[in-house]
């Protein structure tokens, strides 16, 4: 039961940085999704990995894996660099 810990991105819908700033702990499957004969749904009968937990920090995140031992990779998130261009630049 491994986990996975990183830092909730910014939805596609949104211009701002809100809800970027908390941490979740997610379980990977340790199952492999079926499809439903009938239907043609996937699922499988893994619950752990419909688990996702949120901190306030990575620390949070690490210390509550270690506490029940865990094995989690903590996936950092990569510097956002800001491209300053004037309005001019577009009829270069």
């Amino acid at each position: 039961m491994s986990a996975r810990i990183f830092q909730t991105p910014k939805s596609a819908m949104q211009s701002g940085k809100a809800k970027t700033d908390t941490w979740v702990l997610e379980f990977a499957r340790s199952e492999a999704l079926r499809l439903d004969p009938l239907m043609g749904w996937s699922g499988s009968g893994d619950t752990q990995s419909q688990v996702r937990l949120t901190f306030p920090d990575k620390d949070a995140a690490k210390a509550y894996a270690e506490k029940y031992g865990i094995p989690a990779r903590v996936h950092s998130t990569p510097v956002k660099g800001l491209k300053l261009q004037a309005y001019a630049d577009n009829f270069r």
